[in-house]
């Protein structure tokens, strides 16, 4: 009797830690179906997007077609002559290609000129930006010249030539409600958050930008950049961030954000 008495008290344990357990796991995952619709509701929302005008609903994609069209025309001289600078400097590959997520998130690849070597450690990885950005990748970036096979990128219809910049793909989950936003249009050669500081602004306040930009698209505002952009070129302002060569990493923020 005092075994059977034994029995069922431990099996009436194993059975409430079983049950505990499959509570636990179902409420897991009920969190997490939450969450996936949440997001996909979301995903939803973002692909909503209305355009602000009819110049971008209309005229913002054959506008970005004729003039990169007209731009590889009249700089081809100057592309070819970078190409070859940069298979002389730094050698082969001369185009560095990167998967970015361009609009609705969709991912294409990037085209640039190469302005990194690819020195490695005795570990065998990659050595830091620092190390590996020359004197000559150096000027290509504070003349912009390596962003120039992006032309290339606008013909194909990934980018626009105005619009937030095309980040890395790691960067989706980072982004929180509003920043994610940036994502309702194509990414730009340049953008607002280029015109405003450049490397200078902290990643927070270049997808302010970003967002502002998106909001309000007009022909007006893409002249008013594109004009700044070439003086903020010829300056060479804001292409190191304070700390760096490059840009720091996005690392995230906090709590989701209402657009």
């Amino acid at each position: 009797m005092k075994k059977l008495v034994k029995f069922c008290a431990a099996l009436g344990i194993a059975s409430l830690i079983l049950g505990s357990a499959v509570h636990a796991v179902e409420r897991r995952k009920e969190k997490l179906e939450k969450k996936e619709e949440a997001k996909k509701k979301y995903r939803q929302e973002t692909k909503n997007h209305e355009c602000y005008g009819p110049y971008e609903k209309y005229f913002k994609r054959p506008f970005d077609f004729a003039a990169a069209f007209l731009a590889l025309i009249v700089l081809s001289p100057i592309l070819v002559i970078t190409a070859l600078m940069v298979r002389v400097k730094l050698g082969s590959p001369v185009i560095f290609s990167q998967e970015r997520p361009g609009k609705d998130e969709r991912i294409f690849r990037l085209y640039k000129f190469r302005t990194m070597t690819e020195e490695r450690g005795a570990d065998g990885k990659l050595l830091s930006d620092e190390e590996r950005l020359t004197d000559f990748g150096k000027k290509l970036r504070s003349t912009s010249l390596d962003e120039l096979p992006e032309l290339f990128n606008i013909l194909k219809g990934d980018m626009s030539l105005v619009g937030p910049r095309p980040l890395l793909v790691a960067y989706l989950t980072r982004y929180n409600q509003r920043q994610a936003h940036r994502h309702d249009v194509r990414p730009g050669l340049t953008g607002l958050a280029q015109v405003n500081g450049r490397n200078n602004l902290s990643w927070e306040e270049k997808f302010e930008d970003d967002v502002k930009y998106v909001r309000r698209i007009t022909f007006k505002e893409d002249l008013k950049i594109l004009f700044y952009t070439v003086i903020v070129v010829f300056r060479e302002t804001g292409i190191n961030s304070d700390t760096s060569v490059t840009m720091e990493e996005f690392q995230g923020n906090g709590e989701k954000q209402e657009l």
